[in-house]
């Protein structure tokens, strides 16, 4: 499994959101220049984050990209979620009933364990987890 280029854009953003100041707001400029992350991918961005509700956005002069809430209250996996989707390894991990070798895999477990492990680790790592290190 490998996140999309669009998903670690949204990390890093993220993260770049996560060090401002509470009721602080970057424009999304600001974001794409410091993140090097190319301006018109990061509007997209932007606006799937604010869809998932992790984020706010405003406009005009005093307008920016804040926080929905605090960073401790934002996890990666949410973040990568809004952007990808569920996370699967495999697909026999989200319809078992699609693989032909479902009732006789050896491999079934071992994917199911390792995605429910990954998902735990990006559930319990938040951003203020992140920008404290």
């Amino acid at each position: 499994m490998q996140i999309t280029r669009q998903a670690d854009y949204a990390l890093r953003a993220m993260v770049y959101l996560s060090k401002l100041e509470p009721n602080q707001r970057a424009a999304t400029s600001q974001i794409a220049e410091s993140k090097n992350i190319p301006p018109s991918f990061l509007a997209k961005i932007i606006s799937q984050l604010s869809i998932a509700g992790l984020i706010h956005t405003s406009r005009g002069a005093r307008g920016g990209v804040t926080l929905s809430r605090p960073a401790k209250e934002i996890s990666i996996l949410e973040v990568v979620e809004a952007i990808d989707g569920p996370i699967s390894l495999n697909e026999c991990t989200i319809s078992p009933e699609g693989c032909p070798f479902s009732g006789d895999c050896p491999l079934h477990g071992i994917w199911c364990e390792t995605q429910a492990e990954l998902v735990e680790k990006l559930r319990k790592t938040t951003f203020e987890t992140l920008t404290n290190n």
